[in-house]
Order: structure tokens, then sequence, then C-alpha cells
């Protein structure tokens, strides 16, 4: 069967469930790239298992897509079906110090809200514009911590084997922005264990934090850290340090206030984007002998995205 014969017969047993080639570029930061073939609005974990019964046996490449704080989709789309988690995914619960929220949560209200109940540890969360499956997914973290450090369990659609199944933190095998989550998985929930601490104490944390990204970070259309810091330097001192900053490819260029930043034009192209990346990572890698790697999910590109 062909690529397109598959997507056929999957829009047809999702039936009213599915949009036909609704953008997706704009469902992300950067703003920029095209279309999906297939997308799908879950509210809850019955629509998963349909959506998974649905894709068996087709071949059909599948995206579950967050926040798109971390994504950058090729002008040309993607090829496959987009999952998309809707606000029946959005709760939040507190039982003592253990805080249980749904995966379509914003890293920024889980903050907040936890702070504001006068628990601590997940302070650093306001500054990602990601979601809470996300930051289980990459690890996600910043201001010294990480989404593992207080994280005690998550549950998992798998939409592959239409299972679902909860597993303790250390199913995770995290390790800097990465783990064993795979793309065809959807994490739909996270209980986070944090500590007694001050309302007034959090919002200050809070509002430090929100104060030094605007300082130090620029705004726009991005998608925060384009490349893992290498073991025991910093990816935004090595491109800088390579001549980097400033780096203009069309419509998209390396952020002249942090140099592992990449921005887009308003209505500029997600191959521009990527070409900035290849040039940045060849410059380094000239210049220091160090290739570095991109946190950056990279859908619909030919080779896949890899550096």
């Amino acid at each position: 069967m062909t690529a397109g014969g598959a997507i056929d017969v999957l829009a047809s047993r999702l039936g009213g469930w599915a949009t036909r080639d609704a953008p997706l570029g704009g469902r992300t930061t950067y703003r920029v790239g095209g279309p999906a073939a297939l997308t799908v609005e879950a509210e809850d974990e019955g629509r998963l298992l349909g959506v998974a019964a649905a894709v068996g046996g087709l071949g059909v490449p599948v995206l579950v897509l967050g926040n798109g704080s971390n994504l950058l989709v090729s002008d040309a789309g993607f090829a496959g079906l987009v999952v998309h988690l809707g606000t029946g995914f959005e709760s939040l619960g507190f039982e003592g110090t253990e805080v249980r929220a749904g995966g379509a949560l914003a890293l920024p209200t889980l903050a907040r809200r936890t702070a504001a109940t006068g628990l601590t540890g997940l302070e650093w969360a306001v500054g990602v514009p990601g979601s809470v499956g996300g930051a289980v997914r990459m690890n996600a973290g910043g201001h010294g911590s990480d989404t593992v450090t207080t994280l005690v369990d998550y549950r998992v659609v798998d939409l592959s084997t239409a299972e679902v199944g909860d597993h303790p933190v250390a199913d995770l095998a995290a390790t800097y922005r990465h783990t064993s989550i795979r793309a065809d998985q959807v994490v739909v929930r996270a209980t986070h264990r944090l500590a007694p601490g001050d309302p007034r104490a959090g919002r200050a944390a809070i509002d430090e934090i929100v104060r030094w990204r605007r300082a130090n970070q620029p705004g726009g259309a991005n998608a925060g850290s384009v490349f893992t810091n290498p073991p025991g330097d910093s990816a935004g001192r090595l491109i800088d340090a390579s001549g980097c900053k400033g780096l203009r490819i069309g419509s998209a260029e390396v952020s002249p206030k942090h140099a592992n930043f990449i921005q887009a034009d308003r209505g500029g192209s997600a191959d521009d984007v990527r070409r900035v990346m290849d040039a940045v990572r060849e410059r380094v890698r000239t210049a220091t002998g160090i290739v570095l790697s991109t946190e950056i999910r990279m859908v619909g590109f030919d080779d896949g995205g890899t550096p």
C-alpha cells in the first residue's frame, strides 16, 4: 500500500475524528512549517485507544503533539497522523505533597499553581513553554533542575499496542533531555512529589526566573535552546565563540541576544531554520572539533532531521 493509500484508509477508519491537511507549523512555537496529513484531537483515553486501533497495521507515522515548544516542522509538512491532547488532559490534583497533572497541562501553569499551594520543586517550569507530557518525554528542565528530579510516576497510552500503563520514574531511563518514551507513546498524566514551601517564596522564585529569562533570552518565534550542552561546556558559548551570533539564512537567524536560540521571521521558512542549524553545527565543528546535537525534534525532513 502506498503512503497516500494508507492515509486514506486511516482517514476512513477515524471518520469524523480526523482532520485532513490541518496547519501544523502554527501549533509550534516556531510558527513555521507545513500541514499534517491527518490530525486528531483526543479528549480522553478512550479516544486515544480508538486511534491506536485505527492505526494498527497501516505503518502510518504518528506524531504526538503537546505545545510544540521543541519542534520544527518542515515546509513540506508531516505525511502522517498528529495526535494532540485536548483540554480533557489538563487536570491538576493535589494529595499532600504529591501533584497529579494531566499530560496537556502547560508547564507555566503547573509551576504557578503548585507554588501558590505552598509546594516547592517545580518553579523552574514557569520558563518552559511546553506541556507536562512533553516534559516527561524529553526530561525537560532548567535553572538547575529537571523533570525527573521530582517525578514519581507517569501514565502512558501506547498507540502501537493499544495498552495503557502506569510506570515508575525509573522506567524512563532518563538522561539529559532524553528518555525511553517513544514517538508513538502518549504521556497522559504525571505525578510529582514536591516539598512543603512558602507561597511567597515560591512567587518570588518564579518572578526571578521570569525576569532572568526576559533579560537573557529572546522572545519571538523560537524553540528555546537549539543544541544540548556538550559535557563540560555550553553550546551557546561555543556557537558565540565560533562567530555565529547574528548568522542569517533567508528568514531565520541566530539570535543576537543568545547564541543557542534560532529565530524564525513571521511568515518565514522552517527549511531556513534547518539551514541555519546545519550551518551553526558545521562552523562549531570546524572551529572546535565538537559536533553539537540538537534538542529540537525535526519533523518531515527527508533525512529525519538527524545531525
